[in-house]
């Protein structure tokens, strides 16, 4: 039935003049009918277009006349300028050319003219050397470039599997050989450097060549891609095994974008380089998230994260999940399958979903990644739990109990230690981004799981020695050395793991001294004024929490006791910190949860420049 908003839509659609940058009046899109989305019309992996499709209406109705989507759903600056606002050209493509018992949109008019006008102000803040501008209108921005080929490809790739808009179909052609020919050229400093500044933003470029010269096969630009794949092997990943965002490590980053980005690539193209970078990280992240024993998910390390600050990672991640496309490595890579969710799990938790009652609404403003929408192009294969529990069996610090190892790259030290009673991670040396805090960063028990897990970008959540103003010694950089035993005795230059294993690092303020043994650490502090311990616990609301006084901790709360050291009983096991001499501590509680009911708590306790402490697990 023709309506007066289909009759404005075509005879908009019409009225545009081919070719040009800018183009009529966008159309209202009209909300959905009530009680939609019915969540039981939806596939199991296509649920998460469900909120996406509640989000349509409303982000088509913020468009302004010029095709901007001026509403703020998506990036920041939201300003007519940044063409990363732009990308959600997808979103509107994909609802229009998909017929799905759930999507009143398919073949709309008014949501094609939008896509039309979208599409016309994106190619607009293209220059000529074909990058696309982020923060300024003359800005040649590599994420804007990047992440504008993944979209505009495969907004590309559905119009011309639709039909539509044939004008358009041949600017993007245009467009996207012109911003391969800029992102891949290797002379291009911005994209290129000889260590790369943000890899995922590089990857993302790379991946959306790969769909592009897929539709539209271009000899020279494909090796100049193949190229670029040996490059970012080179160049974006480091010899520890992270990727580089900011010299460092970020975990959101490398595990939430980067990996996928690569995945995306691979899928295009099946170059090998891209399956042993795969590999290379997920050993990475075999010893950088801290598994949980009561099956809840994984802990991160996150201390050395340059850029972000994910905390966890639950062991169910229904959708949206922006890990999701990691699941094309896993027949290559299949120890990537321990930190995926179980396919019997996802489908347990997508039935929940179907089933609920609840309405689906509207996501909210700039939480709207069009990337969780493009990875569902490809299907999945997620492992079965019985595939990833062999891969989480074959975790480093579960698969051996007594190992040192040491990873260097650019100055920084990233060391994890295992012991039968205990997993310690610890960074040190030069610090690749003011956001990291280096130190001691996690301590992690077989039985218990994680005790102890250090924040970054947060002076009151690191373990340190914090002096007056809140000035903890691991926001700056730690030089280290590590011996056979006692720190000080004979050095440990690497090989297999020490009896007992010693780290002596520090500045010009403060020496820590480490020794670690099968089931206890040893923590001696000699700093040159009144300081305090900070330890940043993580604690359940089932733990038991007692000061050697007497004095009884509440999980959420927190008090003050006289004493010389703190119990804390989880399940079996007790791990005990004693200190030695009588004192205020504190135990603080914090607002930061993990996992549930997990909850950052602050051990703090003062001492005038000289403090040893004992913990025994």
């Amino acid at each position: 039935m023709l309506t007066r908003r289909t009759l404005l839509g075509a005879a908009l659609l019409t009225a545009a003049v081919p070719g040009t940058a800018r183009a009529a009046a966008v159309p209202g899109l009209a909300p959905l009918p009530a009680g939609a989305p019915d969540r039981r019309l939806f596939t199991p992996a296509e649920q998460r277009f469900a909120p996406y499709l509640a989000t349509l209406a409303p982000m088509v109705n913020d468009m302004d006349d010029s095709g901007f989507f001026a509403g703020g759903w998506w990036r920041n600056p939201a300003a007519p300028y940044n063409a990363r606002v732009q990308e959600h050209v997808f979103t509107l493509a994909w609802f229009h050319a998909n017929a799905r018992p759930w999507n009143p949109y398919a073949g709309d008019p008014a949501l094609l003219a939008a896509l039309d006008a979208g599409l016309g102000h994106y190619l607009s803040l293209q220059h000529a050397d074909g990058s696309f501008p982020e923060y300024h209108r003359q800005e040649h921005h590599m994420a804007a470039t990047g992440f504008g080929i993944g979209y505009l490809s495969k907004t590309l790739q559905i119009l011309r599997r639709s039909g539509a808009l044939p004008e358009r179909r041949a600017q993007l052609t245009t467009a996207l050989r012109t911003a391969m020919t800029w992102f891949l050229d290797p002379a291009n400093g911005t994209v290129w450097q000889p260590r790369l500044e943000y890899a995922n933003q590089t990857a993302s470029g790379l991946a959306g060549a790969g769909l592009a010269l897929n539709l539209d096969h271009d000899p020279a630009l494909r090796t100049r891609l193949t190229e670029a794949f040996a490059r970012i092997a080179a160049n974006g990943q480091s010899p520890a095994g992270f990727f580089y965002e900011q010299r460092g490590a970020d975990m959101n980053y490398n595990f939430e974008v980067m990996l996928p980005e690569l995945a995306d690539a691979y899928h295009q193209t099946r170059d090998p380089v891209l399956v042993d970078m795969a590999a290379k990280y997920t050993d990475w992240l075999g010893y950088n998230l801290l598994r949980e024993p009561d099956g809840s998910g994984y802990m991160t390390n996150v201390a050395t994260s340059t850029r972000t600050s994910s905390r966890f990672y639950a062991e169910v991640r229904p959708d949206p999940d922006r890990t999701a496309l990691n699941w094309v490595f896993t027949g290559q890579v299949p120890q990537l399958a321990a930190f995926m969710t179980a396919r019997e799990d996802l489908a347990d938790a997508r039935a929940a979903w179907a089933a609920s009652a609840e309405p689906v609404g509207p996501l909210a403003k700039q939480d709207t990644s069009p990337r969780v929408l493009s990875h569902a192009l490809y299907g999945e294969r997620f492992p079965t739990r019985r595939q990833r529990a062999a891969a989480i069996a074959r975790l480093p610090y579960l698969r051996d109990h007594d190992f040192v190892e040491l990873r260097q790259d650019n100055g920084q030290d990233f060391l994890f230690v295992r012991k039968p009673g205990l997993y310690l991670g610890g960074y040190f040396g030069a610090r690749a981004d003011v956001q990291t805090r280096t130190g001691l960063t996690f301590l992690w028990h077989p039985e218990a799981g994680t005790i102890i897990q250090a924040l970054n970008d947060n002076n009151h959540a690191c373990w340190s020695t914090v002096f007056p103003g809140q000035q903890p010694d691991s926001n700056g950089p730690l030089p280290a050395a590590y011996f056979h035993g006692a720190p000080g005795g004979r050095p440990w230059t690497g090989g297999r793991a020490p009896g007992a294993f010693g780290i002596r690092y520090g500045n010009a303020a403060v020496t820590t001294d480490v020794h670690v043994t099968r089931q206890t650490l040893r923590r001696s502090v000699r700093a040159n004024a009144p300081a305090f311990e900070q330890i940043p616990l993580i604690l359940l609301p089932t733990d038991e929490l007692t000061f050697t006084d007497g004095t009884r901790a509440q999980h959420g709360n927190s008090v003050t006791a006289t004493a010389d050291g703190f119990d804390l009983r989880r399940g079996r096991t007790t791990i005990r910190f004693r200190w030695g001499t009588a004192t205020p501590a504190t135990l603080a509680a914090g607002t930061v949860r993990y996992l549930g009911e997990r909850r950052f708590h602050a051990l703090r306790i003062p001492h005038q420049g000289t403090f040893d402490l004992t913990l025994s697990l």
